[in-house]
């Protein structure tokens, strides 16, 4: 049985952008940790870099300027 998702990401005020900079840090921190593995060796270094600044640019987004209810 699959645990349902908390609150904070269904339901309440800004779950939409809490959800996206949760996806754009996952992101990143998967590229970073598995950066010496296997075919992520060959990813260019400004690839992986890119990732950490959209993961911290989303999180700044979400931080400066939650959005609303509408």
């Amino acid at each position: 049985m699959p645990v349902p998702w908390p609150r904070w990401l269904t339901t309440l005020p800004g779950a939409a952008g809490r959800r996206r900079a949760l996806l754009a840090l996952g992101l990143a921190m998967v590229a970073y940790l598995l950066r010496p593995l296997g075919p992520l060796r060959w990813l260019p270094g400004w690839v992986v870099g890119g990732l950490l600044l959209w993961a911290v640019v989303e999180l700044l987004r979400w931080a400066w300027r939650p959005r609303r209810w509408r």
